[in-house]
């Protein structure tokens, strides 16, 4: 029995662009299951039911979205790969046309690493001119690949252009003493700043809208994935052609240092992008698994670390305070890579208790590091280096409190996870903030030094 075009047929939309996005159902496959959702609905209004119903209960006996999904990733694993890169033939045109624009975005930042040396700034010279602007080689691309994608207002992209800008002045006008500490948190703190500027780039303009700013969450785990996949291959690639040139007595160390891998890592990052943003659903796959696998193994490694740490009773010096804050660094970004990749309306589970755990240790290490900072200041004094690392340490400590105070809330029942989703949508820009702080105040309130 045919379907009459009705409200029943945006559900039956909505349902096929959901199923269109699982990596392992291809086109026909689709179809055949659209097919045998008609079906059903066919079959059950002519027992009576409204269309509404019929759809509900029709969904029902074709399947559970995830697990149909599921099963064709079975059955046809061999396609998650392959889809990686390669695209349907419904997006051929579209695809096509964005890989074009993203191998120029590339391209661009690949010369814009190079750019410096018109002005006699050579990469290779030991000076920090390259590392203090290396975002902005990379970064207004990314910016402008997002607005170009989101179909962004010319209004929009003149108001990120000044962020830029500022950021281009405050990386090079001020006169930084050689090997100044504030010159190095300039080079630290720069590309978090200006990564707030991607993300509104990245939300179109809807900065305010919680689910983009999680969407954005998510983004920036799957880049980091999509990147170190890449760097990997081309770490590999570097070294044959470096072994290869060398066997014949060529050294092709400056060319290597000086061109390939600025330029290469530069560019890696718009096509990594491009991959997060057409090939999403493969991520998704992969990022449930990562998350399982690193979570417990972060808990083991921080609870590890305070026994050690207390077993010795070694006072903690500056390069452990180092140490433990990159830790926290990248706990937190797992964390948050976790709650993206979370279905919302999933009951707790064992992993909620572990994430819940993995945010104790991370609480615990977070307290003796700013104990650490707090007695380093009184018995040295200030420095640039530790009040950045006293502002960046109190943010993380009231980001950790809050998300596992609302985390324990979930697990019993008393919130909904929605609301530690909001939590961290909230509190992230503040990240930004401080570092666009570091940048700017940071330099003249120490006096360059």
């Amino acid at each position: 029995m045919s379907i009459e075009p009705s409200g029943i047929e945006a559900q039956i939309e909505a349902w096929r662009a959901y199923l269109q996005k699982r990596a392992a159902l291809a086109g026909n496959d689709v179809e055949e299951l659209e097919d045998h959702l008609r079906g059903q609905i066919g079959t059950l209004r002519t027992a009576g039911l409204e269309d509404d119903e019929a759809f509900l209960v029709a969904v029902k006996r074709v399947g559970a979205l995830d697990d149909v999904s599921r099963e064709f990733a079975r059955e046809h694993s061999d396609r998650l790969w392959k889809q990686l890169v390669v695209p349907s033939r419904a997006a051929d045109a579209w695809l096509s046309r964005e890989f074009l624009v993203v191998i120029g975005l590339a391209i661009a930042a690949a010369v814009s690493v190079k750019l410096p040396e018109l002005f006699g700034i050579h990469l290779l010279e030991e000076n920090l001119a390259y590392p203090r602007n290396a975002s902005l080689f990379v970064l207004p691309w990314l910016t402008g690949y997002f607005l170009w994608k989101r179909g962004a207002s010319l209004a929009l992209a003149a108001a990120l252009v000044p962020a830029f800008a500022a950021a281009a002045l405050f990386a090079n006008v001020y006169p930084f003493e050689a090997e100044a500490h504030t010159e190095v948190l300039t080079i630290l703190h720069l590309p978090i700043a200006l990564w707030l500027v991607v993300g509104v780039a990245y939300a179109g303009g809807r900065w305010r809208d919680h689910a983009l700013r999680m969407d954005f969450v998510r983004f920036t785990g799957e880049l980091a994935i999509y990147y170190a996949l890449i760097a990997f291959g081309g770490g590999v690639l570097t070294g044959i052609t470096v072994g290869m040139f060398e066997a014949i007595g060529l050294n092709p160390e400056d060319p290597v240092l000086g061109w390939l891998l600025p330029c290469g890592a530069a560019g890696a990052i718009l096509v990594a992008s491009w991959l997060v943003e057409a090939k999403q659903s493969v991520v998704e796959n992969m990022a449930p698994v990562l998350t399982r696998l690193f979570t417990p193994l972060f808990v083991a490694t921080l609870l590890t670390f305070l026994v050690a740490m207390l077993w010795t009773g070694e006072r903690i010096e500056r390069d452990v305070l180092i140490v433990f804050d990159l830790l926290l660094v990248v706990v937190m970004g797992l964390l948050l890579y976790s709650i993206s990749a979370r279905e919302s309306e999933a009951p707790p589970d064992l992993f909620d208790w572990m994430s819940i755990a993995l945010l104790a240790t991370a609480l615990v290490v977070d307290v003796v590091a700013l104990a650490s900072i707090a007695g380093r200041i009184t018995d040295f004094g200030f420095t640039p280096n530790r009040i950045a690392a006293l502002g960046e340490n109190v943010l993380l400590l009231a980001h950790l409190a809050g998300s596992a105070v609302l985390y324990l809330k979930f697990v019993r029942g008393s919130t909904t996870f929605e609301r530690v989703e909001r939590w961290q949508t909230r509190y992230l820009p503040l990240y930004p903030v401080w570092a666009a702080l570091v940048v700017v105040l940071f330099p003249p309130l120490f006096g360059f030094e």
